[in-house]
């Protein structure tokens, strides 16, 4: 009962002053929230930074008994959160709970922090809204849909175990009827405080028109119709990094453009004898090396994948599809 009541008062604590709660249940099995509301300030691209239908907040009782803090389950159902991507490249994640980096840095500097240990953390039936304003002017939406995932252990402050994860969602595409709709999975676990990972991230069937302000720089004409499916595999041991990826578009149909610093007869010529361009590619490097970019490193890969494919020279693909990935990533 005494943590129940804990969770309680941090929950509204921890909402701020944005923040609000159609009702808050307090119970033996924790606290349960309806209509969690989180608005956005001025400025910001969306209504809301975070909503959701139901929060249930349970605590590891048993923990407790033991003088151990530890939430047993974070239940997240119908939700939404918007983040935005600024002109800069800086990303904001929910600013109205996180605050802004300088003062989160500001806090962890202050003192370890309490031990906390989340078991368990699963959204369901969520939204994920992408606004990139590094690309256009109002900021791009990506939106990711049906959005399932299942996190956990968290051990706060120190993030020295490694921690599982499994995701899915729905890519929304350039049409309204789904049918340009794709998929993205995450699966895994890493430990974030020394990034240690093995993951396996899949994209399927993602619409390339959806895409379109990261493409027109690589491609003058548009793209027309198109479709994108990604593997990869990143394996961290050690902050070496080793991922195996493959690259497929399929459908391909150009405006008046080339793709990626690829002449567009060359890609048509290709596109006549083949029906899709599969790319593979491996990245690698060290995440503690301050010259190693991840960007660049895939860019430079699927670059020499695209122009061998092709058979055309590397110099202006890795050009081309440098600003793809840097847009489609992160500057």
């Amino acid at each position: 009962w005494f943590a129940a009541r804990q969770l309680e008062q941090g929950v509204r604590d921890a909402l701020g002053p944005r923040g609000s709660v159609g009702t808050l249940t307090l119970g033996w099995g924790g606290v349960e929230l309806r209509e969690l509301r989180v608005s956005a300030a001025p400025g910001w691209p969306a209504a809301d930074e975070l909503r959701a239908a139901r929060v249930v907040v349970r605590p590891d009782l048993w923990a407790a008994l033991r003088g151990r803090l530890a939430v047993g389950q974070v239940l997240v159902e119908d939700g939404y959160v918007s983040l935005l991507r600024e002109r800069s490249g800086r990303l904001r994640v929910l600013p109205a709970l996180l605050g802004e980096p300088a003062a989160a840095a500001d806090t962890a500097e202050s003192g370890p922090g309490l031990a906390l240990t989340l078991e368990r953390i699963e959204l369901r039936r969520c939204e994920v809204a992408f606004f990139d304003a590094s690309v256009r002017r109002p900021p791009l939406a990506v939106r990711l849909t049906d959005f399932e995932a299942t996190i956990g252990p968290l051990a706060l402050p120190a993030l020295e175990t490694p921690v599982a994860l499994q995701l899915r969602a729905t890519v929304k595409g350039s049409t309204a009827d789904g049918r340009s709709d794709g998929t993205l999975a995450l699966e895994g676990e890493l430990t974030p405080a020394t990034r240690d990972a093995t993951l396996k991230l899949a994209l399927r069937r993602v619409d390339l028109r959806a895409l379109q302000p990261y493409l027109m720089n690589v491609a003058d004409g548009g793209v027309k119709r198109g479709r994108m499916d990604l593997d990869l595999a990143p394996v961290v041991q050690r902050q070496q990094l080793h991922a195996p990826g493959r690259l497929t578009l399929t459908g391909l149909e150009l405006g008046s453009g080339g793709l990626a610093g690829v002449p567009r007869q060359a890609v048509l010529a290709f596109m006549s004898r083949n029906d899709r361009i599969d790319l593979d590619f491996t990245l690698e490097g060290r995440l503690d090396d301050p010259a190693f970019s991840l960007n660049e490193n895939l860019a430079t890969r699927v670059a020499s994948a695209l122009a061998e494919k092709l058979g055309v020279s590397v110099s202006g693909v890795v050009e081309g599809v440098g600003s793809m990935i840097k847009g489609l990533f992160g500057r």
